[in-house]
């Protein structure tokens, strides 16, 4: 375990260069008097290691010093090949440097790890899209990469629903979410995303911006989808629903709104019903997720939202029941036949 977390030190200085004690042990994951002990066994064999002190010190190695480690486990370097999504690559125009970067990877293994690598590659494909999604078209994307990669201004013309506005941004990353790309970019001082597929327009400043030191991309990403979904969630509506398809709500609502759902939701009554709050952008989405449950969800308020169910039942009722014979008019599903359907998709 400490010669693993002993090699991942030494990348790690050699990939950064001068790096606080602190940030590596947030990134190892050990104290910063584990650091300490690790660097001084890294001194002790051999590599040139050492500590600045001091506001602008930390670890670092002596420049120019490189070390070859192609020493990888067989699930190492089934990773390495895993990794990434070529399809990304390709759209950021990094596509032949990373069939590149992998060739040498595959020439620096052992042949019995460069087989079992080819073989993974030949027997897993990444597809990230989702069904019934096609791509955004991107012509900017590269446009915005290149302004990404130099910490370059870029002057953006941008669609939206109603309109075009221009801006000038600091990109400081982009998204690729379910295949869509998004720019994480500064306008002012508001850090916003914008979907590449909506940029008309792309050019270049010329004048370069400061990247803040402490923005972490995933982090930001994490916070604003979080943010986004719940800003969405407008309505509300009161349901009682059967205990035995609650797991069926995470089929037709967003998973913000049935994490806010679950956690209204009470104990069951005496016939195995639950009363919660289910959230929505707006009743026609709600009514939309609420018909697939059929007579196993009752809505108690707001009362538009009961008659508006109340008048699709009646019309369902009407056009299929018309003509038919009274023997075929009353089909009712057990709560058991219909949560079989759903665990088989």
């Amino acid at each position: 375990m400490r010669a693993s977390r002993l090699v991942q030190l030494l990348l790690l200085l050699q990939t950064r260069g001068r790096t606080t004690a602190p940030e590596l042990a947030r990134e190892l994951e050990v104290s910063v008097r584990t650091v300490y002990r690790d660097i001084e066994a890294l001194s002790a064999a051999g590599i040139p290691v050492y500590s600045e002190p001091g506001r602008a010190g930390g670890v670092r190695l002596v420049d120019g010093y490189r070390t070859r480690l192609t020493g990888l486990t067989t699930e190492e370097a089934d990773a390495v090949l895993l990794a990434g999504s070529p399809g990304a690559a390709a759209d950021l125009g990094l596509g032949t440097v990373l069939a590149t970067a992998q060739l040498k990877v595959l020439a620096a293994l052992p042949p019995e790890l460069r087989g079992r690598a080819t073989r993974i590659a030949d027997r897993v494909h990444i597809d990230a899209p989702g069904w019934f999604h096609r791509p955004d078209e991107t012509p900017t994307l590269t446009t915005v990469a290149d302004a990404l990669w130099h910490d370059r201004k870029l002057d953006v013309r941008y669609g939206r629903k109603d309109r075009v506005v221009e801006r000038r941004l600091d990109p400081f990353g982009l998204v690729m979410k379910a295949g869509t790309w998004y720019l994480i970019g500064r306008d002012g001082s508001d850090i916003r995303s914008y979907r590449v597929g909506r940029i008309i327009a792309a050019e270049p400043t010329g004048e370069t911006f400061d990247r803040p030191l402490d923005f972490d991309l995933a982090a930001h990403w994490s916070a604003a989808s979080d943010d986004f979904a719940r800003s969405m969630l407008r309505v509300r509506a009161r349901c009682r629903i059967a205990a035995s398809h609650v797991p069926l709500l995470r089929l037709m609502n967003d998973p913000a709104a049935v994490t806010e759902a679950l956690a209204s939701a009470g104990s069951p009554d005496s016939e195995g019903w639950i009363v919660l709050t289910l959230p929505s952008e707006s009743y026609e989405v709600l009514a939309h997720a609420i018909l697939p449950l059929g007579q196993f969800i009752e809505v108690l308020e707001p009362p538009e939202l009961r008659a508006q169910l109340a008048t699709t039942a009646a019309e369902m009722f009407a056009r299929y029941n018309r003509d038919q014979p009274a023997a075929g008019r009353s089909i009712s599903p057990t709560p058991n036949s219909t949560r079989q359907r759903h665990n088989s998709i």
